[in-house]
């Protein structure tokens, strides 16, 4: 049986100065470098290892989902620091982005935007 002693996600970027800023600064995480990468630590204890990839392509998919209490004040905090939120085809979103299932009871509310490496992530409000 396999008795991990702990457990974390990986995904690459371009530049590592951009991400640790954006990471950083711009979403308030704690991140911390070393020779290898950036750590950076998510809240309730989970962490994610970013590495520089010289042939970097972004991911096709959301690899980060970050859950806020309040969508529409986290979008408008995210705009006024620079953020652009992604805009989908046949995705019913509203004028900023946002795709609102809580109301239709189909998922969560959430929006779509990208770091600077062009990876995709999202913040999401739950109904909970």
């Amino acid at each position: 049986m396999l008795s991990p002693t702990a457990v974390f996600s990986g995904f690459s970027v371009s530049d590592m100065e951009k991400t640790k800023e954006f990471y950083g600064t711009t979403l308030g995480f704690k991140v911390e470098s070393d020779p290898k990468g950036l750590h950076i630590e998510l809240p309730g204890g989970g962490q994610v290892f970013v590495y520089q990839k010289d042939n970097h392509e972004p991911a096709s998919f959301t690899i980060l989902n970050i859950v806020v209490a309040n969508i529409d004040s986290a979008v408008d905090e995210l705009l006024k620091l620079g953020v652009t939120f992604e805009r989908y085809e046949n995705m019913p979103q509203d004028e900023r982005g946002i795709a609102r299932g809580l109301a239709a009871n189909m998922g969560p509310d959430i929006a779509w935007f990208k770091d600077p490496a062009g990876n995709i992530l999202a913040i999401l409000q739950d109904a909970k």
